[in-house]
């Protein structure tokens, strides 16, 4: 999406990003040897999505996967600001990620050159009820292969029609995930968790293979094959801004991963870098 961040004096600077691509943006600094980032999205052919186009490609991202919709246009946010913690605006009505998953054509070939996929339950809010199911069918059918499918529930009650829809939906995607990245608070909002090990747990029932809950400025909880790690964070000198700080930990994490690191040490990776990025303006500090 189009992100405007206030500059002060009435000014706000623009920028690119959104829940999943600052995960990918980071991930792309952060990819083990072999594995490249690609993002599977809509954009339009106007002028603004030009320009994420090529900032897309600046970043090392690929771009043979965006479905480009003629007459369509990206979202847009701004970014509200207090004491380090963020609010947001949206206008992503008309925003041509919605359609991401339309073309059937397109999305089998997206995942015919895929070896890992990440989404999160934004991803699936934007979307049809009938392009969610197309979408989470190709998510099955890559895990049935053996591949990573990592999902971060994200859970934003706004962007759904009610609750339950969006309690299914999760339920839907943890079980064609092999990883799930939930954040505590939005669980215990969501489904009443009483702890991280309830998520944890919950997730595990799904069918999740490894579960990793965030607890913002906490440790996270992981629970996977190797047993169960409770990963301090690491508080930044400065709190900043608080923006994309789950998302740049999923990269992280899944980069340490699929570089062959335990998940205790996948989850420090995470740490680290939501610690880096919490301390600058905006979802991508460099």
């Amino acid at each position: 999406m189009v992100e405007l961040a206030n500059a002060g004096e009435g000014l706000y600077r623009q920028g690119f990003a959104g829940d999943t691509f600052n995960t990918l943006w980071h991930f792309a600094r952060h990819a083990p040897a072999g594995w490249q980032a690609a993002y599977l999205t809509g954009l339009g052919t106007d002028r603004i999505s030009e320009e994420m186009m090529a900032f897309f490609k600046q970043a090392g991202i690929g771009t043979d996967t965006v479905r480009r919709i003629p007459g369509a246009a990206p979202g847009l946010y701004m970014i509200h600001l207090k004491d380090g913690e963020r609010s947001f605006s949206y206008w992503r009505d008309m925003a041509a990620a919605k359609q991401l998953a339309a073309d059937e054509a397109h999305l089998a070939e997206t995942f015919a050159i895929g070896d890992a996929f990440y989404f999160s339950g934004i991803t699936l809010a934007i979307l049809s009820p009938a392009d969610r199911v197309r979408l989470l069918s190709h998510l099955a059918r890559a895990r049935a292969k053996g591949q990573m499918v990592a999902f971060d529930p994200n859970v934003r009650p706004r962007l759904w029609p009610d609750l339950d829809t969006a309690k299914a939906a999760v339920e839907a995607a943890a079980q064609v995930s092999t990883l799930c990245l939930p954040s505590f608070e939005d669980e215990q909002n969501t489904f009443g968790d009483e702890s991280r090990a309830a998520t944890a747990e919950r997730y595990r029932r799904l069918g999740v293979d490894e579960v990793v809950v965030k607890d913002g400025g906490g440790a996270a909880l992981v629970v996977s094959a190797d047993g169960e790690d409770d990963v301090p964070s690491i508080a930044p000198q400065a709190l900043v801004d608080t923006t994309g700080a789950g998302d740049s930990f999923n990269a992280a994490y899944l980069a340490a991963r699929l570089g062959g690191a335990s998940p205790a040490e996948a989850t420090r990776a995470g740490h680290r870098l939501a610690c880096h990025v919490v301390s600058g303006h905006g979802a991508l500090v460099a």
